[in-house]
């Protein structure tokens, strides 16, 4: 099996993925880790050296840079208006929906149980608590908790670059 062109994905150098993975046409970079039970989608694109925890959920439209966490069973949305049907009744196809691109910078860290909407920026080296509802962009260097997720506090951390 090629593992550089399963499904259309792209995967660096040294990648790890663990078993009952469900890719198709994203990107995923060198050192990256994904764990058992995770979904990423077309035009999805993952950084080097991160780390993607088991039973998340990443869809279309998601940029994540380097170094950065994902927690386990962290689901992004990219659609601020689903629906099943369009006005017809008929059930959607892509035509009928506009994704909304959702970006995660360098070094930021996402905690589990975490549901991330669509059209945010989380920052650089950014920390979202575990159960968060992140509704509005996080600012770098920032900490954000709760329903919705509201900065709490700032911190100073720089980013750890990783390389083999």
């Amino acid at each position: 099996m090629d593992k550089q062109n399963i499904n259309n994905v792209k995967i660096g150098e040294n990648v790890k993925i663990y078993d009952f993975v469900n890719l198709y046409g994203c990107s995923i970079d060198d050192n990256t880790k994904i764990g058992t039970f995770v979904e990423i989608q077309k035009n999805a694109f993952i950084g080097k050296n991160c780390k993607i925890s088991s039973h998340t959920f990443i869809c279309e439209g998601v940029h994540i840079e380097d170094n950065v966490f994902v927690g386990h069973n962290v689901t992004f949305i990219n659609d601020k208006y689903p629906r099943a049907t369009n006005e017809n009744g008929e059930l959607q196809t892509e035509a009928d929906w506009h994704v909304t691109e959702t970006y995660v910078k360098k070094g930021a860290s996402i905690g589990s149980s975490s549901t991330i909407l669509c059209g945010v920026t989380i920052g650089e080296n950014a920390i979202v608590g575990a159960g968060a509802v992140v509704t509005k962009d996080i600012p770098s260097n920032a900490v954000a908790m709760g329903v919705p997720a509201k900065v709490v506090k700032k911190i100073k951390t720089k980013v750890v670059e990783f390389s083999l």
